[in-house]
């Protein structure tokens, strides 16, 4: 355990030269001479620890201002200007130089209706265009505000750090218009950042000349956080390559609005807003100036409507200028990123899709997921060891810690474990086939060849019930595939993919899929919220078969005929108890989150081109699914004995329940290749020698399978 001291001119060194310190191995200890104060950071184990100079809340010193940005988003010739408020250690009076945290937001001045009748209505035919969305009362502008957030001051504060917060364009005390994603929402944050090192002007007032600077207080080092779209706004500022943004804290950050507002080409709503599209959110913003609101809304809201494309949902350059995974390649921060798996508004994949990008650019990244709804910040020591190590310059180790932390909490108590990534890198896809049944409850193993035959459903339309009814109760609206009970816990680590070969009665249709664990534990209801966790949902994800080759082109189906449709599933992490089974349904308009169409569109399923590929720890031998395990002592394939022992799998799984023998195989070159690679996964698990895997491997292929 290591305690460590900075007095007021060491924190200035430490801040702005500290790299160049630690690199040769020395700590800066040694206050400067003449410090006007003794005050300083002190940190405990790597974290930046309250002290009792800095705690004193009558000392803090609070400003009010505006600064300057490089864009006009708002038409009237001049430089927006945004909204900031600064809440700081009162030491900083006497010299001492601190960084900064800092989060901004179009929510902190207020927000609009969220009445029904201001959403859009999504009663109505696939393709169709929809009618006209009522835009709600207009914000009541706040002209009076003197500050614009207290969030995060009584965290960061006490321990040493400057708190700054800001309007987003467009909103509150800010100018501008609020674009939803667009440019000027990453270049209102960067601005203050430049502010916070002398690069930008600051005002005292939003239309004065009186200019304020931040140099004497601020080493130039921030870090920034927030939740949902306060956590967008870190990652957008980020894009840009900012200097002096050294970290950020995004949690559940939408990081494209496509994938807030679509799935694969279909219309889709975040869980719990039925009838949301960007458009709503820019007048659920919309806090600014009244006499520039026209303006706004005749440039950007009149805008959206006409590109949002809510007829067929196709990705088009209006979505693609609201994506920031390109922009990545910008990104120096290093990246803590937060996300729940059974986040159902700003769903998994923001995050991960991020993740994956910024461990290829070597940026430093780490990942905290747990298992509840939306929002969750990591525990306070997680980010205080991020910004301690990456605004004070702390060696505290947290770039050598595991890459993923993940709650624990589906078989008992809650536990952060870290892993070395995510996904868990001894996942690997397991095929798992559907058989017969799907009306009622059909089969879904990887210890079977894939299924034959076709099996129909119908679209229940704007009847449909939420997924808890379809898991509970035999219906005509899905259907419903399920492994046997599990003997043993299975660990999903990663996004699952389903394929199915589909054929619709009509030219369009609705898709969507969800994974559940059975039995159902959660609610059954028309009704039931998305915006908390259920245990029950495993996953899940939507698709329009229009856009089953091009997001950017929908190809209308041709009723009868069926096609191959991938679905991609969000992102997960979870531990499936044993005694429970993997529920796969297929159904069309989903209650809670798609386009509610007449009912009576009929589709119907090819189940030998239809599989479900599951990312597991320890891969196709660790799925524990055998309903009769084969216990005999060796090896035996079509009659032929291998000599090889008959070893425990998963479960009560077997070697020899993984060979499927028993299986109609197109020809035994097929059957032999599938042992092959049986064998070879056995080698690589321990389970088998080489010399064994030979043993397998020759009695299938004197065996007369096919």
């Amino acid at each position: 355990m290591t305690r460590r001291k900075l007095g007021a001119r060491a924190v200035v060194t430490t801040a702005v030269s500290c790299v160049v310190a630690l690199a040769a191995g020395t700590a800066v200890t040694q206050p400067a001479a003449a410090a006007p104060t003794n005050a300083g950071p002190v940190f405990l184990d790597g974290q930046a620890q309250i002290v009792p100079e800095f705690a004193d809340s009558t000392t803090w010193i609070r400003q009010q201002l505006w600064v300057e940005t490089e864009f006009d988003s708002d038409g009237d010739g001049r430089r927006d200007r945004m909204h900031v408020d600064v809440t700081r250690p009162g030491p900083t009076a006497d010299g001492l130089k601190v960084p900064v945290v800092y989060e901004t937001s179009p929510y902190y001045a207020g927000t609009g209706s969220t009445q029904r009748q201001y959403l859009w209505n999504v009663s109505h035919e696939l393709g169709e265009q929809p009618p006209a969305r009522l835009s709600p009362p207009p914000i009541t502008h706040r002209a009076d505000r003197t500050s614009v957030s207290s969030s995060e001051v009584s965290t960061w504060v006490p321990r040493g750090f400057a708190v700054v917060h800001s309007d987003s364009p467009g909103t509150g005390l800010s100018q501008g218009c609020p674009t939803v994603g667009g440019s000027n929402e990453s270049l209102a944050p960067k601005a203050v950042v430049d502010w916070l090192n002398g690069r930008a002007k600051g005002f005292t007032s939003v239309d004065g000349t009186e200019q304020v600077s931040a140099t004497s207080w601020s080493t130039g080092k921030v870090g920034m956080t927030g939740t949902s779209y306060n956590g967008t706004l870190p990652l957008a500022a980020a894009t840009t390559g900012v200097k002096g943004l050294e970290a950020i804290i995004p949690i559940a950050p939408n990081t494209s609005y496509y994938h807030y507002y679509r799935s694969q080409g279909l219309v889709r709503n975040p869980g719990g807003w039925v009838g949301e599209d960007i458009d709503f959110l820019f007048d659920y913003i919309h806090s600014g100036f009244p006499e520039r609101r026209q303006y706004c809304i005749e440039q950007v809201r009149d805008m959206m409507n006409r590109h949002q494309d809510r007829a067929t949902g196709d990705f088009n350059d209006f979505w693609a200028g609201r994506d920031y995974l390109p922009q990545v390649k910008n990104v120096k921060a290093a990246t803590l990123m937060a996300h729940a798996f059974n986040d159902w508004n700003v769903m998994p994949e923001h995050s991960v899709r991020i993740i994956e990008a910024l461990k290829a650019r070597k940026v430093p990244v780490q990942a905290y997921f747990h298992q509840g709804g939306h929002g969750g910040a990591p525990p306070l020591d997680m980010r205080n060891k991020w910004f301690s190590r990456y605004l004070y310059g702390v060696r505290n180790g947290v770039e050598n810690d595991p890459k993923a932390w993940i709650i624990r909490n589906e078989t008992g108590t809650s536990q952060l474990t870290p892993y070395a990534d995510y996904p868990n890198p001894a996942a690997s896809p397991v095929t798992l086939n559907l058989s017969a049944g799907g009306a009622t409850t059909g089969g879904l193993t990887s210890l079977a060849r894939p299924g034959t035959g076709v099996e129909r459903f119908v679209d229940a339309g704007n009847t449909a019930c939420n997924i808890g009814t379809y898991a509970t109760a035999d219906s005509p609206h899905r259907l419903l595939y399920v492994t046997p009970e599990l003997s043993a816990p299975v660990h999903i680590s990663g996004s699952p993919k389903v394929t199915l070969k589909l054929a619709s009665s009509k030219a369009a249709a609705n898709l969507s899929v969800a994974l559940v664990r059975l039995p159902w534990t959660g609610a059954a209801g028309c009704e039931s919220s998305t915006r908390g966790s259920t245990t029950s949902v495993i996953t899940r994800g939507w698709a329009d078969p229009q856009n089953r080759d091009s997001l950017t082109r929908s190809k209308p189906l041709v009723p009868g005929r069926f096609v191959d449709v991938t679905v991609d599933l969000q992102p997960d992490d979870q531990v499936i108890p044993a005694g429970q089974r993997i529920g796969l349904m297929v159904f069309s308009t989903d209650h809670e989150f798609t386009l509610h169409p007449a009912p009576g569109t009929e589709l119907s399923v090819d189940l030998a081109g239809a599989s479900l590929e599951l990312p597991v720890v320890g891969g196709p031998l660790a799925m524990p699914i055998c309903d009769s395990p084969d216990t005999r002592a060796t090896v035996v394939i079509g009659g032929v004995d291998s000599g090889v022992p008959n070893r425990p799998l998963a479960g009560t799984c077997t070697i020899n329940d993984h060979i499927l023998d028993g299986e109609q195989w197109p020809n035994h070159g097929q059957f032999v290749r599938h042992v092959t690679e049986v064998a070879s996964d056995l080698v690589a698990a321990g389970k088998i020698e080489p010399r064994e895997r030979g043993a397998i491997v020759s009695a299938a292929a004197r065996s007369r399978i096919r």
